[in-house]
This record gives C-alpha cells, sequence and structure tokens, in this order.
C-alpha cells in the first residue's frame, strides 16, 4: 500500500508500508544511488519477509526518484529531512537500513538527530580514504552544476566494475538513468560526509546506537574492509556475512538477520539500556 508524508520542507515523500501498524518495531529502507520504491522485487520479497516476523518496514522513494518528485537542489540536508518525516510516519522512531550509499545516509541521518534506534548497514561503500572521496564527490558536484548530466553518471560509476556502467549505458533506460542523477548529490556528500568522520574517528562521538555492518557471501574485498573500518571507530558495531552477491542481498537469507536485529533493539530499549546484547563480530 502507498502512503505519501511531507517533510518539513514541503517535499512530499511516497512510501510503501508493510506489516503492523502502530505500537511495535520499525525499519526504514534508505536506498542507495539509482533505486526505486517500486521496481526493486528483492526489497519487496525482503519486506514482506520482514513483515511476517511483526515488524513494520517502510520503504521510501528517495527523493526526485519515482512518486517522491522534487525539484530544484536535491542536497543532503533535504534528503535527510525527507527521511525524518518517514521516520516520523513510522512511530517517531526506527532502525535504518541502508543499501550502499543510504548506509552514508543513514549514518548522517542518526548524527543530525533523526530518531533511530539502530543502523543495518548493507555494504557500505566506505573503504576510500577521505581525500579521495572528496575528490570524486566534488567531480559529481561540478558536472551535476554544469547540467552535464550523462557525464556526472558516468562520473558516478566510473570506480565500479566496469561491467556496471557498461550493462547501464546499454539499456534502453540509460537516458533515464542519468536524467535521475540529480538525485545522487545527496549520496556523494554523504559518503564524502562519512569517509571524513570515519578518517577522524569523529563519527564515535555522533553514533550512539547499535549497528549491524552486513555483507554478502560473494562480495569485493572494499566492502569487507569498510566493515572492518566502520567497526574500528564504532565499537557497538556488529559484522555478519549473510547470503548475497553483486551487492545485493538474498530476501531469504537477509531478511531474518534484520528482523532479528530490529526486535533485539526494540527489547534493548524496552530494558532501558538503548543497546542490543554484546557484538560478536563474524569477520
Amino acid at each position: 500500500m502507498t502512503d505519501y508524508v511531507t517533510s518539513r520542507r514541503g517535499d512530499r515523500v511516497a512510501y510503501d508500508r508493510y506489516g503492523p501498524v502502530g505500537g511495535g518495531p520499525a525499519v526504514v529502507l534508505v536506498a542507495g544511488a539509482g533505486s526505486l520504491r517500486g521496481d526493486e522485487a528483492v526489497v519487496a520479497a525482503t519486506a514482506r519477509l520482514v513483515a511476517g516476523e511483526g515488524v513494520a518496514v517502510l520503504v521510501p522513494d528517495r527523493l526526485g526518484r519515482g512518486e517522491s518528485a522534487a525539484e530544484g537542489r536535491l542536497d543532503l540536508d533535504r534528503e535527510v529531512d525527507a527521511l525524518r518525516a518517514v521516520v516520523d510516519a513510522a512511530g517517531g522512531h526506527a532502525v535504518l537500513c541502508g543499501h550502499s550509499s543510504g548506509c552514508s545516509i543513514s549514518l548522517y541521518a542518526t548524527a543530525q538527530g533523526v530518531p533511530v534506534d539502530g543502523l543495518v548497514l548493507w555494504e557500505a561503500p566506505l573503504a576510500a580514504g577521505a581525500a579521495a572521496t572528496k575528490d570524486w564527490v566534488d567531480g559529481l558536484e561540478e558536472r551535476i552544476d554544469a547540467g552535464e548530466l550523462e557525464a556526472a553518471q558516468e562520473w558516478y560509476m566510473k570506480d565500479m566494475p566496469p561491467e556496471w556502467l557498461a550493462g547501464a549505458k546499454a539499456s534502453p533506460a540509460w537516458p533515464a538513468i542519468y536524467a535521475g542523477v540529480v538525485s545522487l548529490r545527496a549520496d556523494g556528500q554523504s559518503l564524502r560526509w562519512a569517509s571524513a568522520q570515519l578518517e577522524s574517528e569523529a563519527l564515535r562521538d555522533q553514533v550512539d546506537v547499535p549497528v549491524l555492518s552486513v555483507y554478502g557471501t560473494s562480495t569485493v574485498p572494499v566492502m569487507t574492509a569498510a566493515a572492518a573500518r566502520i567497526r574500528a571507530v564504532l565499537p557497538q558495531t556488529e559484522v555478519r556475512e549473510v547470503p548475497g552477491a553483486h551487492h545485493t542481498w538474498e530476501p531469504a537469507g537477509f531478511a531474518p538477520v534484520l528482523a532479528g536485529f530490529v526486535r533485539s533493539v526494540a527489547a534493548g530499549a524496552d530494558r532501558g539500556d538503548g543497546r542490543t546484547t554484546e557484538p560478536q563480530a563474524s569477520a
């Protein structure tokens, strides 16, 4: 079922809700680059499985995507205001589950005081140093500001596996893909911020909720390195490997992990300690 909420900036955000309404634990899925609420079968399947375990799941369209139409500069703070409105719709607080650059958006939202109970970070792309990340994001913003949208999309994907860009450019949807690059400003800004906060270790003082950093059984080394880097700065982080490949999880493998984490966080809040049980790293 599609619902809508309006942010304090006046942006109308579309989201799908799965599972119980009100009173119980909730998770908001925060998409990474390019993902839409309605076109990802993996996300919908996962949401149904998690909801079947008694956890409410909200899946919004990011600003400038799908039914969350938005004009103008789609920067990180505006994106977080939209996310804050979705968390409010979830009951005023929720676990955030970020995918890829959705992880850094979720970290930033937590640091900015969005009522976040915990964080699940699926393959956070945060292994690179702060200087290199800044140069890359600055280049992205320069191209967006110049109206060079196809070049901006190519720039955003330049360090990804080359077959990803080749596949995107061969698709008939390529014009629509690069037209949507304006929504990636928030992704880039969040990655620039998170990389700097990790490198300086300032993130430790800004994020004090339980964290689960997850990657797939078939992934690239930078994702395992990023998970270890997050755990080194945020000692409350548990690192786990779950079934998944090509930067995507398998719903049947990931859903019980996600639902279990959300319920554990809710139990910790009920106890008044705000924490899950002590994390046991698997990597």
